[in-house]
Parts: structure tokens; C-alpha cells; sequence
């Protein structure tokens, strides 16, 4: 890997709660994308409110940080009364821009928030440097590149527009729809992916019921015909891999991209912290112009990280100019260890935890924090109650006090290997 570049290069992470916003800038980002559920394109597993929105862009203050706010619904006309009030209210906070798609939203953009950056969504599908001199045009400061986008196009629309940003996803879940543009949720579950509320039917198992080539949704609220071939495992034609690039960030920043976007607002504050955290190292071994050879042995390092975590397999995505692999036995990849818990605190010697699933003294468990993992010895378990356990289940927000051989800071996750 070779870095000719010295801009300074946004790592842009998904900010699904205030929670996982925090862990985000923890581990490395430098900037956030969150939303209500209302204007986003994630109206479920989103738990934004006006009040917490205004708490994490008051966090985010004066950390040399940023957050974006996704406003990148395709708007009906029910929706713009509500809106305008929401851009009123965006209004009195410092937030360092939108992201939108819908351009009647745009021209609502410009009118309450005049001074806010505009930054185009990935569901406008820009694809030429025509389109992105267009946009330009009508204020937009920075391009969410379509997905389907080469880096040979990344190019050539950095050398004919240099003075538009441009963003690019770098990992995360693939949509078979253009630029997630898609209709199958709507059409078989009444759920609009284009208002945030997708069903993922692509990622549902599809069999034969009559005749061949006549077949109906397994999964769902209802039977839809669709023809399609299986085997006898059936099939998941529309499911894709999952995107990563981590190898190939230094030819995306050679391409021009300003900003690496991870998806993922919907997971984890573990699976954020560790993506986040992986691109950050490359990215810094690129900013610090390390070798060849020493580059790659991060990357290495990090993609066996995210390799443990839980995956569909990872593709290069359209980025080479290749058709992009599907997951159609609907394969689970990863996996290897389990998210279990994060410390919150310190207490006399012991690890005050927030459990997410079960620990047992028997486990084998690391301490994951912004540096590296660390092994860990769990030698005693204590309820709220101090009442001493040999084991600890979440579902629940009680908190438990372990006894480790180490005393891991607060804000450290813990897993275990499975």
C-alpha cells in the first residue's frame, strides 16, 4: 500500500443511539451520521429523539468532531409540514450538515438551514461527474457516491469536480437494489424501505411450492409468486455479501474519496467499535506513511477482527468493476467470539459491567478497547447484591461486579471466545 496523499481523510461512523455514537468517536471516528426515525432511513432499532438528538450534538461539541443528521427519506407530501418543523429545530443546534436525497427537501435544506452543509445521499445514485457538477450546482458541498460506482469512475468525477467532496461506503451490509432503491419491502410487506422501514425480504429464503418456476416467499406477511431456481437447500438469490474494503482504502483516498463511510446503525456498539476501530488503524499506518510491509500487517491484523465478527462473507462490492458475490445459501460467516458485556465503571477493585449476554467463570474472555484486546482472567462474579455467582445473564439492567485479574478501564467491551 502507498500513500500519496496527506489531506486529512473522515472516518464517518453510524450513530443508531447516543450510546453507540459515544463508542464511535471512542474508538476513532471522526464524525458521525445520525437521525430521527421520522426522516431517516432508519425508522426501527433508532431510539433518536429531539431531546437525545440535541444531547449528542452537545457532546460532540468542541472535540474536534462532527455529526451529520440524515434527513434522506423520499418525502410524501404528508411528510414536509412535519419536516419544516424538524429544520426549525435542527436550526438552533450546531450540527455540521445534512444528509439528504429528496430535492424538495434540498430546497427546504436551504431555506431553514442556510449556513448547513448539504451532503447528497447515496439513494440519489450519483454515478457520473455530471451529475455530481449538477449538484453542485444546487449547493451541495459533498456526494455519497452510489454503491455501484468503480474506482476508475471515482477518478474521473474527483478530476473533473475537485471541489465537491466525496463519500463512499467502505463496510457494511450490501443492498441488492440500486443504491437502495428498492421496492420489495413496500410491495410485499406494506413496510417502505425508501422511508426507512425495510423489511430486508432480499435476505428471506425463497421456495418452490407448485410447479417449477412457480414460487412463492417462504418468510413474510403473505405469498408472493416469484420465479427463481433452487436447489434442495432452496435459495437466497437476492442475498449479498457483505462490503469490505479495507485493503483497498489507500487506492480509494489515491481516487480522491474525502470520506470512508461505515454502515451500520442498526448493530451493535461492539461491531461498531470494532469496524471503527479497524479502519482507523489502517487509515492512521497510511497517515504516518509507514512502510509497505508494516502497513499490511495492520491490515492483516484487522481484517482477522472483523472477520470474527458475525458476517454473510465480505465482497469487494462494485469497487473493481466486478459483479459483486451473492450469499445465496444464505452462509453465516464469523462469529468466533460473542459479545458479552462493557464495563461502565470501577468500584473498589472490581469491574462494574453491563451485561449483553451470559458469562460463566469458565469463559475464556479479552477486553477490547481502542488500542488492542487483552486476555482476561474472570476470577469471582458478584450479583447487585453482592451475592457471589458462577454465572451472569443480561436481558435485564442490573448491573454485575467481576473480579478480573486486570482492572480494564471503563468503556472497555468485553467478549468471549466461543
Amino acid at each position: 500500500m502507498r500513500n500519496k496523499k496527506t489531506k486529512k481523510i473522515e472516518l464517518l461512523a453510524p450513530g443508531g443511539n447516543l450510546e453507540k455514537l459515544k463508542y464511535a468517536f471512542e474508538y476513532g471516528a471522526d464524525a458521525v451520521y445520525v437521525g430521527l426515525p421520522d426522516f431517516s432511513l432508519r425508522v426501527r432499532i433508532n431510539n433518536f429523539t429531539p431531546k437525545t438528538l440535541k444531547e449528542a450534538v452537545g457532546y460532540v461539541q468542541g472535540k474536534d468532531k462532527k455529526i451529520y443528521i440524515t434527513l434522506n427519506i423520499y418525502a410524501h407530501n404528508r411528510h414536509l409540514k412535519k419536516l419544516e418543523k424538524h429544520l426549525k429545530f435542527l436550526n438552533k443546534l450546531k450540527i455540521d450538515g445534512v444528509i439528504v436525497s429528496d430535492p424538495g427537501i434540498i430546497m427546504l435544506v436551504k431555506k431553514y438551514l442556510p449556513k448547513t452543509d448539504i451532503h447528497l445521499s447515496t439513494q440519489a445514485n450519483t454515478t457520473n461527474w455530471q451529475a455530481v457538477k449538477f449538484w453542485a450546482n444546487q449547493g451541495v458541498k459533498r456526494v455519497i457516491l452510489a454503491r455501484e460506482v468503480t474506482l476508475q469512475e471515482i477518478k474521473e468525477i474527483k478530476k473533473n469536480v475537485p471541489q465537491v467532496e466525496l463519500e463512499y461506503f467502505v463496510h457494511g451490509a450490501m443492498c441488492m437494489s440500486y443504491s437502495g432503491r428498492c421496492i420489495l419491502s413496500k410491495w410485499m410487506t406494506g413496510r417502505s424501505s425508501n422511508l426507512g422501514d425495510c423489511a430486508q425480504p432480499c435476505r428471506w429464503n425463497y421456495k418452490k411450492t407448485g410447479p417449477i418456476y412457480e414460487t412463492s416467499v417462504e418468510e413474510g406477511m403473505k405469498k408472493i409468486p416469484v420465479d427463481l431456481e433452487e436447489d434442495q437447500h432452496g435459495t437466497y438469490f437476492f442475498n449479498s455479501h457483505d462490503l469490505n474494503l479495507l485493503s483497498h482504502i489507500d487506492k480509494l483516498i489515491e481516487a480522491g474519496v474525502d470520506s470512508l463511510k461505515i454502515e451500520g446503525r442498526a448493530k451493535s456498539v461492539y461491531y461498531v467499535a470494532v469496524v471503527v476501530r479497524a479502519y482507523r488503524k489502517v487509515l492512521d499506518a497510511l497517515d504516518k506513511k509507514l512502510t509497505q510491509k508494516k502497513i499490511k500487517k495492520i491490515v492483516v491484523e484487522q481484517k482477522k477482527e472483523l472477520n470474527k465478527l458475525a458476517n454473510r462473507g465480505y465482497t469487494k462490492g462494485f469497487l473493481l468493476g466486478e459483479k459483486p458475490e451473492h450469499n445465496v445459501k444464505n452462509q453465516k460467516f464469523g462469529a468466533t467470539v460473542k459479545f458479552v458485556g462493557e464495563i461502565v465503571g470501577n468500584k473498589n477493585g472490581l469491574s462494574v459491567v453491563r451485561l449483553h449476554n451470559e458469562i460463566f467463570l469458565k469463559d475464556k474472555l479479552e477486553a477490547v478497547n481502542p488500542e488492542k484486546n487483552i486476555s482476561l482472567k474472570l476470577k469471582k462474579i458478584y450479583n447487585h447484591k453482592m451475592e457471589e455467582k458462577k454465572e451472569a445473564h443480561g436481558g435485564h439492567e442490573k448491573r454485575f461486579l467481576f473480579h478480573f485479574n486486570k482492572i480494564p478501564k471503563k468503556g472497555t467491551l468485553l467478549r468471549k471466545v466461543i
